[in-house]
């Protein structure tokens, strides 16, 4: 059983306890439980309307106190919340009626008064204790925030989150809260006058089951284990002209970043989004002129301390690849024989082959879209603001281009992808008399088709396991992708294995 963790903070004004609670919604997840207690008008409404204010980004979201009502549900990204105040229950029975008993499943519920009913109370809990301290001021309050059972490890984060942020004299400026992704990573933008910059909250990666020969998925395909590698690569990609947010202050151990913030001008426009095409040869540039360089292995992170970027070697591609008939086929009800399997497994040995002499270069791993920040003023490809590198690899050049031509969140019109290949081919030509167009896009398919296997597996593993359905929706984006990439002569065998064996996704 996990040790209650405890931590106090004074909070002079309303404006502090909104800039508490955001801290801690930067922390939560689906299922948290948070207790508000404390004397009447000790706060209690005011820091659940201030958490809920900034899920929403609204600071002006009608939240009225639930007294009356004893439940309001605010339904939100990524998560619903559940405002509760049980101050008028006199029998538990009361909360099976109004859905308090059991508390409902994927929801974050704040609960003000749970001492009038402290049977329903989960043993992994955030209570935040607020009391009056009219010697600071009027408004003043004093917070006791302990986490119990699992969640006490959330309440130490809270804390060393907070001494970050006060050293770095950022503990009292407004946040805005950020959409995250499919990681364990979260963001806040940070604004202070016209000024702004980002807040990244980067936990170390909780390691999974020892699934591939003694590691976990991630350690086994290389993924980021802590925030070390992005600071490693973004101040690698900085000393070479490219754009990348400068560090501003940095804790490597507890990781947490604040960066430059890049603003909101995207490569894509419109609803549905499409690509701004010009930006996007921009994007194309960038990446022949990086592919162009010869790039180091091994790079300084910290005084006497170097990071070492790791190879995307075959066993990471094949296990990645391996994510569709562990996850993807059984959603369709496809059970592989071991023959099927093992010839899955030569198909791909064979691809891998094929671009085994491929020049190796800092594969960003996720160049699309949703990572790329159009920076008006910068010149030329400095243009390209760089994000979400830190899963970063010494890898084929043709896989970040199949990442920003086969984006799996926005369709890429098969004219606009082709155009693209030929400039970026045109490019490392013009500056590499000994570059082969041809050998090129034979990579290009190839990694093309590991990406999108890995991809159908990957987004049937984040809804079954995960509970992140929402990712379903790029599945048939994806199969178009890798239909297209089936068609190279290179990839022949594997198409008519996919024929035989991968059913398409549900439209």
């Amino acid at each position: 059983m996990n040790e209650p963790s405890t931590f106090q903070t004074a909070l002079a004004n309303e404006a502090a306890t909104a800039q508490l609670m955001a801290d801690l919604a930067l922390l939560l997840s689906a299922g948290d439980v948070i207790t508000l207690t404390g004397d009447l008008g000790a706060g209690k409404t005011a820091a659940a309307r201030a958490l809920i204010r900034y899920l929403a980004q609204d600071d002006e979201l009608e939240v009225p106190s639930p007294t009356f009502t004893l439940a309001q549900t605010y339904d939100m990204s990524p998560f619903p919340v559940l405002h509760a105040d049980l101050y008028r229950v006199n029998d538990p029975d009361e909360l099976e009626e109004i859905g308090l008993s059991p508390l409902p499943d994927g929801t974050v519920a704040l609960i003000e008064w749970p001492e009038r009913a402290p049977d329903m109370l989960p043993p992994d809990r955030i209570d935040i204790a607020l009391s009056h301290r009219p010697s600071l001021g009027s408004g003043a309050r004093a917070a006791e925030i302990t986490g119990f059972g699992k969640l006490a490890g959330k309440v130490e984060r809270l804390a060393a989150l907070r001494r970050f942020l006060e050293l770095a004299g950022s503990l009292d400026v407004k946040r805005q809260r950020m959409p995250g992704d499919a990681s364990t990573r979260s963001y806040a933008r940070l604004i202070k006058g016209d000024q702004s910059t980002i807040l990244m909250n980067s936990p170390r990666r909780p390691d999974g089951p020892a699934l591939y020969d003694g590691k976990s998925y991630s350690e086994a395909v290389h993924l980021a284990e802590d925030v070390k590698p992005f600071v490693a690569i973004a101040n690698g990609l900085r000393e070479r002209g490219y754009s990348a947010p400068a560090i501003h202050h940095a804790d490597l151990e507890d990781g947490f970043l604040i960066t430059e913030d890049f603003g909101r001008d995207l490569f894509i426009e419109g609803t549905p989004p499409k690509p701004i095409v010009e930006r996007y040869q921009i994007a194309v540039d960038m990446l022949a002129a990086l592919h162009q360089e010869q790039l180091p292995d091994i790079l300084p992170l910290a005084p006497h301390l170097d990071y070492t970027v790791p190879p995307f070697d075959d066993n990471a591609m094949m296990i990645e690849v391996g994510l569709m008939p562990e996850w993807y086929l059984p959603d369709k009800g496809v059970t592989l024989t071991s023959n099927m399997q093992a010839d899955f497994l030569l198909i791909w040995q064979d691809l891998f082959a094929k671009v085994a002499d491929a020049p190796r270069t800092w594969m960003l791993r996720d160049f699309h879209s949703p990572n790329l920040i159009w920076l008006a003023h910068r010149k030329d490809i400095g243009r390209v603001g760089l994000l979400d590198f830190q899963d970063a690899v010494m890898g084929p050049a043709a896989y970040d281009l199949v990442s920003l031509l086969q984006d799996a969140r926005i369709d890429i019109p098969e004219s606009v992808e082709i155009a693209m290949l030929a400039r970026y081919a045109k490019e490392r030509k013009a500056a590499d008399a000994g570059f082969e167009p041809a050998a090129f896009v034979q990579q290009y398919a190839i990694m093309s088709a590991q990406r999108n296997t890995r991809l159908l597996g990957t987004f049937a593993r984040l809804n079954r396991r995960d509970g992140k359905p929402q990712y379903l929706k790029h599945q048939p984006r994806v199969w178009t992708y890798l239909n297209r990439a089936l068609a190279h002569p290179a990839l022949e065998t594997f198409r008519e294995w996919s024929i035989a064996h991968i059913p398409p996704p549900a439209p």
